[in-house]
């Protein structure tokens, strides 16, 4: 004769309440050890956390091109991106930078990382435009740069348009005039015609 066990209420033979009883003491379809409580700093109080704490850069960045770049070595080709980064706090500070990596993101932050390095200080007038018309040039790249009234606008294109938003030029007639539309050219060009403005002015 078969006897059958009886069970009073609030007993539930050891299984942990709403679930059925895992030896590892947790409930089924928990990870084991999600119960106990963590300790500061990180998993199970093991003191301070260890991930290196990311510095956030005071400048804001754009990327105006970015290249899949292949070397032929022994064996076979090599892949990586060239990246080109123009970094600026629209209060004056810009500059430029390009660099290579693995992947995408990669060759962006070593650009970033170079851009902030090459920041120049940019006179302007009135925090806002510049104070003459200014020409310059970089390799086959010709640029020209015309002051304009308060609430004329940021009258550009291409990446010259994004150097001369990053530095905070609001109002400006801006051109390129010359024959290359290589988008480096063009805004290293504006660099140069930005960085003359102290040595140039009248």
């Amino acid at each position: 004769m078969e006897t059958k066990q009886t069970q009073t209420p609030g007993q539930n033979n050891g299984a942990p309440a709403g679930g059925r009883f895992n030896p590892r003491g947790a409930r089924t379809g928990q990870r084991p050890g999600s119960g106990f409580s963590r300790g500061p700093g990180g998993p199970g109080g093991r003191g301070p956390s260890r991930r290196p704490l990311v510095k956030k850069s005071e400048y804001k960045e754009k990327v105006i091109e970015v290249r899949r770049v292949t070397r032929v070595v022994a064996g076979g080709k090599r892949f990586s991106f060239r990246a080109t980064v123009v970094v600026g706090d629209y209060r004056g500070r810009v500059g430029i930078g390009i660099a290579k990596g693995l992947d995408f993101a990669a060759a962006v932050m070593k650009a970033q990382r170079k851009a902030e390095q090459e920041v120049v200080k940019v006179e302007l007038l009135e925090n806002r435009t510049v104070p003459y018309m200014i020409e310059a040039k970089y390799g086959a790249a010709k640029v020209r740069i015309k002051p304009a009234a308060k609430g004329h606008g940021l009258i550009a294109g291409g990446s010259l348009r994004t150097v001369l938003e990053l530095v905070g030029i609001r109002d400006v007639s801006a051109k390129i005039v010359g024959r290359t539309k290589n988008k480096i050219a063009n805004a290293q060009a504006g660099i140069v015609a930005l960085k003359s403005i102290h040595t140039n002015k009248k």
